[in-house]
C-alpha cells in the first residue's frame, strides 16, 4: 500500500487521503436501482422471478414458490456439516448472551408532584432480514441479524437471500427461530420487503448489509411515498481502519487488512502508525499473505484503494482515524486501551494483538452490521434497541396540571398557539369550579 505522511499533506491531500474507494458512487447507479424498486412495486412477483434469472441465473418459473418450504429447510440442514453446526452453535451462544444483556429497562419517574413520565419499549412487530449471498455467503449475518430479532420478540420475521441459497444460511436462520425464507436477492429483495408481494409480505424495518445495489435499494425505499418502511443504517462496502504502534506485529496487521480486503474490490483499508519500518514490513507481509488467498484477486484490487499513513504519535492516529470514521478500528498498540480513551468514532473496535476483527464478525458477541462511510460518527452499530421502537406516557392529575399548567400556558402563548393555551386553560378552570 502506499505510505502517506499526515503531517506532510497540505488539508486537501489530508482529505483525499481519508476518501473513500473510488469503485463507489457510481453516478448511474440510483437510475438502475430505481428501475427494479419500480418494477417490484408495480409487478411483484413476476418482476422477482424475472430479475432472479437476470442477476442469479436462477430460473424461479418453474419453482411453486420463492418461499423455501418446511422439507426444503429440512433437507438444506441435513447437508450441513456437524462441525459447522458446531460453530454456530457457539457463535448464537455469545451473540445471544450479549445481545439478551442489552434488554430495555422502562423509565416511570414522578418529574414534578402529579405528573408522570414513562419511557416503554415494544418490539417492532415486522422485520425483514436481507442475507448476502454471492461469492462468500454470510452465515454470520443471519445470527447478527436473527437473534437480536427474537430476542427483542419482533412477530413477523422475515429472511431473503440470492438464490440459490446457501444451505448453511438456510440451517442458521432456522436455528435462530426463522421460518419465512424467500429465494430473491439484490436491489429487488429490498423493494419486495418494502412493497410487500403476493408472496412476501411488506415489513414495517429492513435489516442488513449489502452491495451497493442493495444499499442504495434501500435508501431508496426509506423515502418512497408509497411505502412506509425504515432501514437500520447506512452498511455498504466492508472497511476497517487499523491503528498500531512499533511493538505491533507486522503478520498480525496484514492478515487483518486481508480479512477485509476480501470481501469485496471495493472494499478499503488503512492502517495508521508512527512507525515507518513497521509500514514496510506491513506491506511485505500484505505481499506473502496476498498471494496465498483463494480470493487473492478481489483483495488486491481493494488495497488499490488503501492506504497508510505515518503519524507523530497515537494521538494524532486517533485524530485520523475519528475524521475517517471506520466501520471496524483494530487498535494493535502496547496500551490499546490509552488510544481507545481519545476514539469517538467507529462502528466496532477490536483492542490488542489477539483479538482480530473476525472474532467480531463470527463469534465473540458483538454485532457484525455496522455503519460505513464514516458514518459511524454519528451511527451506532445494530443493538438489540434497533428492532424495537420507544415511546413516552404522560399522566398528570388534577394537582399536577394546576402546578404544571401556568407555564405551559405561557409557553404556548409565546409560541402563539391559542389552541394549545386554551386545552390547558379549559382545564384548570373546570377545577375551579
Amino acid at each position: 500500500m502506499d505510505i502517506l505522511t499526515w503531517a506532510a499533506l497540505s488539508a486537501d491531500e489530508q482529505k483525499a487521503a481519508l476518501q473513500r474507494s473510488p469503485l463507489i458512487g457510481d453516478s448511474g447507479l440510483e437510475q438502475s436501482v430505481r428501475a427494479i424498486v419500480d418494477a417490484v412495486a408495480s409487478r411483484g412477483d413476476a418482476a422477482l422471478k424475472e430479475f432472479n434469472q437476470k442477476f442469479d441465473g436462477f430460473n424461479s418459473a418453474n419453482i411453486d414458490s420463492l418461499r423455501l418450504s418446511e422439507s426444503e429447510i429440512s433437507a438444506a440442514s441435513a447437508r450441513v456439516s456437524a462441525e459447522l453446526k458446531a460453530a454456530i452453535a457457539q457463535a448464537m451462544a455469545n451473540i445471544d448472551v450479549f445481545h439478551s444483556a442489552q434488554q430495555f429497562r422502562p423509565i416511570d419517574i414522578e418529574t414534578q408532584a402529579g405528573v408522570r413520565c414513562e419511557l416503554r419499549c415494544e418490539p417492532i412487530e415486522k422485520v425483514g432480514l436481507y442475507i448476502p449471498g454471492g461469492s462468500a455467503p454470510l452465515i454470520s449475518t443471519v445470527m447478527m441479524l436473527a437473534l437480536p430479532a427474537k430476542i427483542a420478540g419482533c412477530e413477523k420475521r422475515v429472511l431473503v437471500s440470492p438464490p440459490p441459497i446457501n444451505d448453511a444460511i438456510v440451517y442458521a436462520a432456522n436455528a435462530c427461530g426463522i421460518t419465512e425464507i424467500y429465494q430473491v436477492g439484490g436491489a429487488q429483495a429490498i423493494a419486495a420487503l418494502a412493497f410487500g408481494t403476493e408472496s412476501i409480505p411488506s415489513v414495517d424495518k429492513i435489516f442488513g448489509p449489502g452491495n451497493r445495489y442493495v444499499t442504495e435499494a434501500k435508501h431508496l425505499v426509506s423515502q418512497d411515498g408509497r411505502c412506509t418502511v425504515s432501514i437500520d443504517m447506512p452498511a455498504g462496502p466492508s472497511e476497517v481502519l487499523v491503528i498500531a504502534d512499533s511493538d505491533a506485529n507486522a503478520q498480525f496487521i496484514a492478515a487483518d487488512l486481508l480479512s477485509q480486503a476480501e470481501h469485496g474490490p471495493d472494499s478499503q483499508v488503512i492502517l495508521v502508525t508512527d512507525s515507518e519500518p513497521l509500514a514496510q514490513a506491513v506491506n511485505q507481509a500484505l505481499a506473502s499473505q496476498l498471494a496465498a488467498l483463494p480470493r487473492q484477486e478481489i483483495a488486491a484490487t481493494a488495497l488499490k484503494g488503501s492506504r497508510t499513513i505515518l503519524v507523530k504519535d497515537m494521538q494524532e492516529a486517533a485524530l485520523v482515524s475519528n475524521r475517517y470514521g471506520p466501520e471496524h478500528l483494530i487498535i494493535q498498540t502496547r496500551f490499546p486501551r490509552d488510544v481507545l480513551k481519545h476514539i469517538r468514532a467507529a462502528g466496532s473496535v477490536f483492542l490488542g494483538a489477539y483479538t482480530p476483527e473476525s472474532v467480531g464478525d463470527y463469534a465473540s458477541g458483538t454485532n457484525h452490521v455496522l455503519p460505513t462511510y464514516g458514518y459511524s460518527r454519528a451511527v451506532s452499530s445494530l443493538s438489540l434497541a434497533d428492532f424495537s421502537r420507544r415511546f413516552t406516557v404522560q399522566e398528570l392529575s388534577a394537582k399536577g396540571l394546576l402546578g404544571l399548567g401556568q407555564a405551559v400556558m405561557t409557553l404556548a402563548s409565546n409560541e402563539l398557539l391559542d389552541a394549545h393555551k386554551n386545552a390547558v386553560a379549559i382545564r384548570l378552570a373546570s377545577l375551579k369550579d
